[in-house]
């Protein structure tokens, strides 16, 4: 089976080509970023055969068509978070970037397409309901990354409807961690802020945290086993994938090596969006909402029809990816190399 992934090079994508190395080492597999790895990836094989696309470019449908051609299969991972200040080129990744993919993946008959949505898609649920698949894909209206998950759902809606194409998976994991990914993630929510996490987790007593930030994490290989499993069964529609507890403050509070004392949510706002406006640090208040107020995921759907169970629970996962920021540690490709 031929695989064409978008974003292979990034938190996820590089996750999924090891899974697929080590699950499906007899599958073609195309690694689509907008700048392709130089060297052979560590532990992904030497079959990755790599093509330089941009999906914010507006030039880049023929590349994509030809990129595309011959796939069975095409995995769009595909997602800018930042810079947050810049909408209109957060839209043209994730919105225009998007539809530029599902109009190839139907122009070269691809008959499987597999998109990252997100919990993030989900409308609001203040008080924290276990929800399955059906829950409203509306999102939270403060958070630009939520809106555009929720426009990416009513977009596969459209495609879904407008005639004879591939069938559709949506992904909906938690937020998708991986040591290999924490110097990118460091530089995306903490900007220059990252290189504090060592010293805090030596040296701080205390960490103020608000109630209500209880949020579903996966580890990215957990993720990447969901994708591989629903690959191999051709298995349309939407499968939240989270690990089986979420994190609350408590967990984070022990990842960092102190103790949480709790604050009003609207004081740990505040705090983060006048930061954010005075280019302290890099996210913005809408980040926290979306923490907040998204619910918690039932995976029952993936565990029956996948098989499908995580391996690592939220705690050590959350706990792997703060030594990981605090060590700088990095993957080879170049979102994810530490800088």
């Amino acid at each position: 089976m031929r695989v064409v992934v978008t974003g292979a090079s990034g938190n996820v994508g590089s996750a999924l080509l090891r899974a697929l190395h080590w699950a499906q080492p007899d599958w073609d597999v195309v690694g689509l970023a907008r700048r392709p790895p130089e060297a052979r990836l560590p532990e992904a094989g030497t079959d990755v055969t790599w093509h330089a696309v941009d999906v914010s470019d507006p030039a880049s449908p023929d590349a994509l068509r030809s990129a595309l051609a011959g796939a069975d299969a095409v995995v769009h991972l595909a997602w800018a978070i930042q810079p947050n200040r810049d909408q209109a080129y957060l839209a043209r990744v994730n919105l225009d970037g998007t539809r530029r993919v599902l109009d190839a993946s139907r122009a070269v008959s691809a008959a499987h397409l597999v998109v990252a949505s997100s919990i993030g898609a989900y409308a609001p649920a203040p008080a924290k309901p276990v929800v399955d698949e059906s829950w409203p894909t509306t999102g939270i209206r403060t958070s630009h990354y939520s809106r555009h998950k929720a426009a990416v759902e009513r977009m596969l809606d459209a495609f879904e409807s407008a005639g004879p194409g591939p069938a559709v998976t949506r992904l909906r994991p938690g937020l998708v961690l991986q040591a290999p990914a924490g110097s990118e993630i460091g530089r995306y929510f903490l900007g220059r802020l990252a290189p504090l996490v060592r010293a805090a987790r030596s040296a701080l007593p205390v960490l103020p945290l608000p109630d209500g930030l209880v949020a579903n994490v996966v580890h990215a290989d957990d993720l990447a086993d969901a994708i591989v499993r629903i690959l191999q069964r051709r298995s349309p529609g939407a499968f939240n994938i989270a690990a089986d507890q979420p994190i609350d403050p408590a967990t984070i509070a022990r990842s960092l090596r102190a103790r949480r004392i709790p604050i009003p949510f609207a004081a740990l706002r505040a705090g983060t969006e006048l930061s954010w406006r005075a280019h302290v640090q890099p996210t913005d208040g809408g980040w926290l909402d979306m923490a907040r107020y998204v619910p918690l995921m039932s995976t029952a759907r993936a565990k029956a029809e996948l098989g499908w169970a995580p391996r690592h629970t939220a705690e050590e996962t959350l706990t792997a990816l703060v030594d990981a920021l605090a060590d700088g540690q990095g993957w080879t490709t170049p979102v994810l190399a530490p800088r």
